[in-house]
């Protein structure tokens, strides 16, 4: 029997008056994961007033979305890319880039791809 992880767990720091999400992508993304992330995101900003939020992404361990949770990603960031000041992609695969890069054209922040770690954390942690 073939295990087949997906998800995205999320994790959330304050530092002063600064706010960041923590995700990590598992796998090939469905919409079922989306309907459980969405709202906790939605929840977590909803909680900070003129959110100005840096996201530090890790996708080492993903495979891409279905189509409908492709969707729900776009739909994510409209909803929100006014909030998103920078957003780190962590990732080791070449359409990681490719979407950092799309992404860039839907959030209002900066969108940059690492494929260290320790760059990615400094850049998104640092102004």
């Amino acid at each position: 029997m073939t295990i087949k992880r997906h998800g995205l767990s999320i994790g959330i720091e304050r530092v002063d008056e600064r706010f960041f999400l923590l995700l990590k992508a598992v796998g090939k993304l469905t919409h079922e994961d989306y309907e459980i992330i969405t709202p906790m995101i939605d929840a977590a900003l909803s909680e900070v007033k003129e959110p100005k939020v840096n996201v530090l992404i890790d996708g080492t361990e993903a495979e891409g979305w279905e189509l409908r949770a492709a969707w729900d990603d776009f739909k994510l960031g409209l909803k929100h890319g006014r909030e998103f000041q920078k957003i780190a992609i962590y990732g080791n695969k070449n359409w990681q880039e490719i979407m950092a890069k799309v992404g860039s054209w839907f959030i209002s922040g900066e969108v940059r791809y690492f494929e260290n770690y320790n760059d990615a954390f400094n850049w998104v942690y640092n102004d």
